[in-house]
Parts: structure tokens; sequence; C-alpha cells
């Protein structure tokens, strides 16, 4: 799996619009010749919602023929284009379905050049370069969810203690070559111990751990949860794809932590640092 910016494609706030025809289908020739009413006709097969349908309709038509200009400029191997709305996954491939956000389907040619090349290549310093264009080119993505003016009680000493984790960590595990980004805490994360967000032209990367996670878990596997947010942290700052591939399992199991997007918790209480020892 290939993703740029490297977050989850089911969150709450996402839109997919998936189209799989070939470049000659019925749907491709109408949304070519301006004809919303055909896609209309074949996407309900009755009356009503008018409005849902005309917008529907729209993005299929948008949707067909992106996918039409990628594949005139080399995109191969691909079966699905879905357009997706979301603050954090601009490109992503996985399997023969590519998804990009809805903002690219007016970018300009070199943009669109570029998310096939970043597609396609398993090249890393090609796949750098795609990345960089891409990012460029402003999109409008859904406003970030507000945090608390001011910390939680208690949270200044995690976030203290968090910091000088990341800095340990950086400094045994990748030679001080990540950069120190913030760290905060959430109360909204219900299912999961961490997050990456690799941010954008204006804002910059940072981690997220569950506030839960630590006070229920303890230490050791705050600490593992914050590693493997690292390993997410220096796939982004070397051009990798931000996933759970091969790249970040092998890591993972040199780090000693465990390879994979889930994990098992134990609630253990040791000192931050005998995790790593």
């Amino acid at each position: 799996m290939c993703m740029l910016y490297g977050m989850a494609l089911n969150s709450p706030d996402q839109l997919d619009f998936a189209f799989l025809a070939s470049p000659a289908s019925p749907d491709l020739q109408a949304a070519q010749s301006g004809s919303a009413s055909a896609f209309e006709a074949r996407s309900t097969g009755h009356a009503g919602t008018a409005g849902r349908v005309s917008g529907r309709a729209a993005m299929r038509a948008r949707t067909a023929v992106m996918f039409s200009r990628l594949q005139n400029m080399g995109l191969r191997g691909v079966t699905t284009l879905k357009l997706v709305t979301t603050r954090s996954v601009m490109v992503s491939l996985s399997g023969g379905t590519l998804r990009v956000h809805e903002g690219y389907t007016d970018a300009p040619e070199n943009v669109l050049r570029a998310i096939v090349a970043f597609a396609l290549t398993r090249n890393r310093a090609r796949r750098l370069d795609a990345r960089d264009i891409i990012l460029s080119y402003e999109v409008r993505r859904p406003a970030p969810r507000k945090r608390p003016a001011r910390p939680m009680p208690g949270d200044v000493a995690l976030l203290t203690q968090l910091a000088a984790a990341h800095l340990e960590l950086n400094e045994r595990w990748f030679q001080g070559s990540l950069s120190g980004i913030p760290i905060h805490l959430s109360g909204r994360m219900a299912s999961r111990l961490g997050h990456f967000d690799p941010g954008s032209a204006n804002q910059t990367s940072e981690i997220v751990l569950s506030r839960s996670h630590l006070k229920r878990d303890g230490w050791r596997e705050a600490t593992e949860t914050l590693l493997h947010e690292m390993i997410h942290q220096w796939q982004h700052e070397t051009g990798r794809p931000v996933d759970h591939g091969m790249e970040f399992r092998a890591m993972a199991r040199r780090l000693g932590i465990t390879p994979s997007a889930k994990r098992s918790v134990r609630p253990l209480f040791p000192l931050l640092s005998t995790r790593f020892k």
C-alpha cells in the first residue's frame, strides 16, 4: 500500500466516489459530453432526492474524466479511482484502487503527472520528488478538529515526559535524524492508541496519543505507541509511503515493537526508559 499523508481512509468525514469503468465506458462518454442526466439515470433508477442525485452524478462525472486523464498520462494497473474528502489523505494506492483527494481534479497537468509517478514508481527519490510536487498544490481541506485551549490537569507533566521520550528514542533508533514535532494528548480516541499527522504546507507534523491509553496502560505501552508513530514520522520525512507495509514491519521488528497496525495492550507501569534498554 502506498499512501501520501498516511492516514486511515475510513474516517467519518470521508466520502468515496468510485469509478471502475474503462475510458470507453458509457459513463465516461456521458461525462465528457456533459450529460449529467445519463449519470443520474444509471445511478438511481428512480426519481426523487434530485439534489443529492445531481451532486453524486456530477462527482461521478469528475471522477470519470480524471481517471481518463491519469490513464492518458500513463497510469496502469489501477482498476478503481476514488475521490475522497479528508483532511489528511491526499493520494493513496492499495491494490488496484487509487484514492485521490477531490481537490486535485482541478490541478494542473504537472501535478496530475506527479500523482501518476507517485502511484507507479518504486524509486524513493522519484517518489519524493513527486510528493513535493503534489503537496505544492494546495487543496481545500476540512478544518482540523479544535483542541482545548489549555491541557487537561496533569497533561503538562505527561507531555514533558513524552517530549523527552521522543528525543531519547530519536537518538537511540534514528540517529537523531527526525524533526522535533509537537506531541498532543487526545480524549477523543475511542479505539486508537495513537496517530501521526504529517501536516501540510501550512501546518507542522504532529503526533497525537490517546490520553486514556496513557492513564490506563502505563508508560511501557505508551512508549511503544510513541515509537510506532515515530516510524510513521520517519517514513514521511524520508519520502517513503506512510503505511504498515513491509518497510514498516521490518523497522518495527528491528526496534522491538509489534510489527502491525494493531496490537494487544497489557497494562504495565515500568519507568519510561526501561522499555528500550
